[in-house]
């Protein structure tokens, strides 16, 4: 998908994948800064290690506590900070790392454009609230929704992401447990459903996913998880997590370069890599 994009803008970059132990992080930003990369990305576990790892925080990883996308910056001839992309020789200075969040509005952005779900007033049902469920939980309270249900394996976890919606958005009902009536939206923001025996992330003697109108999985690999094939044979409007995939990926390439993404070559080679069409 990056590789994509960043052809399809003419520049002679390549986006590279990395394995890097938690307990190496800290050193692999290092190296990353001395090697003068322009910027990377995170994945899991490493979204909220960075947090304490990097040097800024844009508002977008203060608000939702987590970073996933990196920037690389120096200090020009003013002493502003600078993208590193936007000299002509690599800086010879310090070089700081820029900490910035895109998959929170990834997923508020997939939710409209993929269900047409209106989250101003909308009715949530979130399932897991580590730290995917947490981002996404902070996210849905801040975007408006009504009502906000939590449930997690872990209780004392989804209270505690509870008691902090109620501190910061205290005009959200928030709740730990599942709803009684319907709801708008069920997402799964667990990793079950990664595999193909695995169990379905919600108690249904406790919600019949009958009670939703629609139902999001973050999960994007297998295409189908058994929660949302479950939630097709109930009648919801269903999606996965390709479209948040998607869109944090094309807001942080527009961090990197500075230009618009090309969200449509962007898309195309995202669904031929993940499900070969």
């Amino acid at each position: 998908m990056q590789n994509a994009g960043l052809a399809a803008l003419g520049l002679d970059w390549r986006y590279l994948a990395f394995d890097v132990p938690p307990e190496l992080l800290r050193e692999a930003l290092a190296g990353a800064k001395a090697m003068r990369f322009l910027g990377l990305n995170l994945t899991v576990p490493h979204k909220l290690l960075a947090f304490d790892l990097v040097d800024c925080l844009d508002a977008s990883a203060r608000t939702w506590g987590a970073v996933n996308t990196i920037r690389f910056e120096a200090q020009d001839a003013g002493g502003q900070w600078q993208p590193l992309r936007t000299f002509a020789a690599p800086p010879t200075g310090a070089v700081r790392a820029h900490g910035f969040n895109t998959d929170a509005d990834a997923l508020t952005r997939s939710l409209r454009e993929d269900l047409q779900v209106n989250l101003p007033g909308a009715s949530v049902l979130l399932l897991g609230a580590g730290g995917a469920g947490r981002t996404a939980a902070l996210k849905l309270a801040a975007d408006g929704v009504g009502q906000l249900h939590l449930v997690n394996r872990t209780v004392a976890k989804a209270e505690a992401v509870a008691a902090e919606i109620r501190q910061r958005w205290p005009a959200v009902a928030v709740a730990v447990g599942y709803p009684a009536g319907e709801v708008d939206l069920v997402l799964n923001a667990t990793s079950l459903g990664l595999r193909p025996d695995d169990a379905l992330p919600l108690d249904l003697a406790q919600f019949r996913l009958a009670q939703a109108r629609t139902a999001y999985d973050m999960v994007y690999r297998p295409a189908e998880t058994p929660f949302f094939r479950a939630a097709a044979a109930a009648g919801c409007r269903t999606a996965n997590g390709l479209g948040m995939l998607l869109y944090q990926g094309t807001a942080a390439l527009e961090i990197w370069t500075g230009q618009a993404a090309p969200v449509e070559v962007m898309r195309t080679a995202l669904r031929q890599n993940v499900y070969g069409i």
